[in-house]
């Protein structure tokens, strides 16, 4: 039964509580597998000073214990959040840059992160900035290439190279 007052979620989507309830139990699996971690690191005092796991181990603890008491506020709060969390148009807009974005860090992996990076920006430029390909292609060209010389040849630092890359002798 919905307060009086309490905003409706009319949507029917997940509510503000759900989603707190949600992310602060996983964030209290995160804590605990921390706290796991670095007990088999060693987690106490040694003679010489704390052992590899000690401050990670009181970290994965506060963790723990602030995602707990989320979990118990939000569980028994009197007035909770049922407002939505997020709206469907909203929701469209989250997706049109995490889909991309996933389908980059995918690629990047097959085709190296400059050819990636270049697709990745020109799509952006023409799909949701509204560029013109005369102008996207250039700049989604231009941006990749001085990021390799700027890694790969000035600061020697190699990143994730694909077939074109390879057939360049890098």
């Amino acid at each position: 039964m919905q307060d009086e007052g309490e905003p409706a979620n009319p949507a029917g989507g997940v509510s503000n509580r759900l989603m707190d309830i949600i992310v602060a139990a996983l964030m209290m699996l995160f804590g605990a597998v921390v706290m796991v971690e670095s007990y088999e690191l060693g987690a106490g005092w040694s003679p010489t000073g704390p052992e590899s796991g000690y401050f990670p181990f009181y970290v994965g603890l506060l963790i723990l214990v602030s995602s707990t008491a989320t979990v118990v506020a939000s569980l028994f709060t009197r007035s909770p959040d049922r407002a939505s969390f997020v709206e469907p148009r909203q929701f469209k807009l989250v997706l049109q840059v995490l889909i991309p974005a996933t389908v980059f860090v995918v690629a990047i992996s097959y085709i190296g992160i400059y050819v990636a990076g270049g697709l990745f920006i020109a799509f952006f430029m023409w799909w949701l900035g509204k560029y013109p390909l005369h102008i996207a292609a250039p700049v989604s060209v231009l941006i990749p290439v001085a990021l390799f010389f700027l890694f790969e040849v000035w600061f020697l630092i190699s990143l994730p190279k694909g077939p074109l890359e390879s057939s360049l002798g890098y």
